[in-house]
């Protein structure tokens, strides 16, 4: 991997934006491991004088994880406990986030207001140590006794894990197939610890497998071992996983099988050969939680020869059926009502009405779940997506639009208590409006967006979407009331609009970020887009924005007959608009 890695940094982005070989290797890992684009890469790489031991930070709304990482990029020779104290020592000063920010470097400072933010809202921090060699065995025992430090922590828990070569190269690998994962596996089965059956028709193997050999399966860390899963990793701080872990590092390792219920996979075909399983298209539907704490936990689980955990494997190709044994394995432990939203009967009623009105479209409910491939994929729709229209559009906060847990927990019934008589026009609607959007979000940059947006996908999208109503608002005089969606397509699809409705809604969100990054800071602060982009003030920049521009259009040349004519093309009446929708 160095030489590979070697190769790649020479390409142009890398070395025209970082420094050195160490900062393009760090910036190597958060484009390809992580999957950020150049623009958010360049965010992330806090590298530098003042960086705190702190290369670079990676805040994953998909995941609601925050990813510390410490690279070392060596040729040759072993990696001692040098860098792992220093891994310590950055989670240590994050503990005190503010005087972190007082002391840090420029870049460092802006992502550190979007990880206290993060961790307002209860996201996991996992620290990354990637390096280029192996650990000399003394840094090995000081990871297994970091790694129980941090999980200890009541404080600040956290994770921590070393990326050595091997580990670099599986995460790359499965970095190339992450789009469309197909997980392989083999396992090594103990003589006379498993049983192969078919019940129902249906082959399985029940296996007690070590705990050692659950940290070799693949998938684990990046969730792509759970996609069939109700729910990702909660982290290390829930009542469960402190139980695991406490097995673990207790006394008590050996009975680790006999206190936990077992983990299922499902996967679309097997086979043991000499007491070796191989698997294909492997997916675990219930253990999500104790896999990730055992990997959390990876070093001291190494020197456990006596610990096992129960497996059991199902041959089922099947997607309905896998779904089902997804949610009926997890039926037996809490689950939060965001993980099996896409089985509420007003998520399903809105399926199929939206499927009836547009038999060519696709209402996607599922994680995981992909469109027919006879559907037409400007009308396939996902709820996922469907939530964040809404609450930009609806309620007018594009603020919580990447907050999937916000949108799904807190603001559900707010938000889908209405879908029952909800149009399926405006589900459609709604979703060509943001098609478009999407369009202007491209490496392109056809709109010159600031930097500072195009790093924040996650996020300022849904505030673009968000200026695109209050276009119809500013035309038509109209304060806080919300447009309705449909209507708004057809008017500006009528006058042939649709282009420069997106291009003057993008262009006044760019105009009010800069806007605000001109404002004083106080002393000790610098201004973050980040942060920004997830307040409220934001939302009346934006608004202040597009009112500006309808007001200074009249002077352009040309002006004056433009706004008449955008005025008379957006023209509405009130009763295309209704009340927002409160998710305060």
């Amino acid at each position: 991997m160095y030489e590979k890695i070697k190769d790649e940094i020479v390409q142009e982005f890398y070395q025209q934006n970082f420094p050195n070989d160490g900062q393009r290797f760090v910036a190597w890992y958060v484009h390809n491991v992580h999957g950020r684009d150049i623009i958010e890469t360049k965010e992330d790489v806090t590298d530098g004088p003042d960086d705190k031991q702190i290369d670079a930070i990676v805040v994953d709304d998909d995941n609601s994880m925050v990813y510390v990482i410490q690279g070392k990029f060596i040729g040759e020779g072993s990696v001692d406990a040098e860098p792992l104290r220093e891994v310590l020592a950055s989670w240590v000063q994050l503990k005190d986030i503010v005087r972190l920010q007082e002391t840090g470097n420029q870049k460092l400072k802006r992502r550190l207001t979007e990880v206290g933010t993060a961790l307002e809202d209860e996201y996991g921090v996992s620290f990354e140590l990637i390096v280029t060699s192996d650990l000399t065995a003394g840094a090995q025992t000081d990871l297994a006794a970091f790694q129980k430090e941090l999980a200890d922590s009541e404080d600040f828990p956290a994770e921590i894990h070393v990326v050595d070569p091997e580990e670099l190269k599986r995460r790359y690998d499965l970095a190339l197939e992450r789009e469309n994962p197909i997980i392989s596996h083999k396992v090594e089965l103990d003589s006379g610890k498993y049983m192969v059956m078919e019940i129902g028709g249906t082959n399985c193997v029940v296996a007690a497998i070590p705990l050692k050999d659950c940290i070799r399966f693949p998938g684990i860390k990046d969730g792509t071992l759970f996609q069939k899963n109700v729910r990702q990793s909660l982290g290390l701080n829930n009542r469960v996983n402190k139980g695991i872990k406490s097995t673990i590092y207790g006394q008590e390792s050996s009975d680790f099988f006999f206190f936990h219920n077992g983990i299922t996979a499902i996967c679309h075909k097997f086979d043991v050969t000499d007491s070796v399983l191989t698997v294909k298209g492997i997916s675990v539907v219930n253990g999500c939680q104790s896999l990730n704490t055992i990997l959390s936990c990876s070093e001291k689980v190494k020197e456990l020869d006596d610990a096992y955990v129960m497996f059991r494997f199902y041959e089922i190709p099947q997607r309905k059926r896998g779904d089902q044994i997804s949610i009926s394995t997890n039926s037996q432990s809490a689950v939060k009502p965001r993980d099996l939203r896409s089985n509420d009967r007003r998520v399903l009623a809105l399926k199929r009405v939206y499927e009836q009105k547009y038999p060519a479209g696709y209402f996607i409910t599922k994680r995981g779940e992909e469109a027919p491939v006879n559907k037409e994929k400007s009308q396939v729709v996902d709820l996922l997506d469907l939530g964040k229209y809404m609450i930009a559009w609806h309620s007018q906060r594009p603020n919580i639009s990447y907050s999937e847990n916000k949108i799904f927990d807190k603001h559900f019934e707010q938000l889908f208590k209405r879908t029952r008589d909800y149009p399926p026009e405006n589900v459609h609607a709604l979703a060509q409006w943001m098609h478009e959007v999407w369009k202007r979000w491209k490496k392109e940059n056809p709109l010159s967006l600031n930097e500072s947006l195009l790093a924040m996908r996650s996020y300022a999208p849904y505030h673009h979407l968000y200026a695109i109503s209050l276009c119809f608002n500013v035309a038509n005089g109209i304060g806080q009331s919300v447009p309705n969606p449909v209507v708004t397509y057809e008017k500006a699809k009528a006058a042939n609009l649709i282009g420069q409705i997106v291009d003057t809604a993008g262009t006044c969100l760019n105009s009010a970020l800069e806007a605000a990054a001109n404002e004083p800071q106080p002393a000790n602060r610098v201004f973050s887009p980040q942060n920004w982009i997830k307040t409220k003030s934001c939302l009346a920049g934006i608004r202040q924005g597009i009112g500006n521009y309808f007001n200074m259009l009249p002077s352009l040349p040309g002006g004056v007959e433009l706004n008449k004519t955008l005025r008379q093309a957006l023209k509405m009446e009130n009763e295309d608009f209704d009340d927002r929708w409160a998710a305060d």
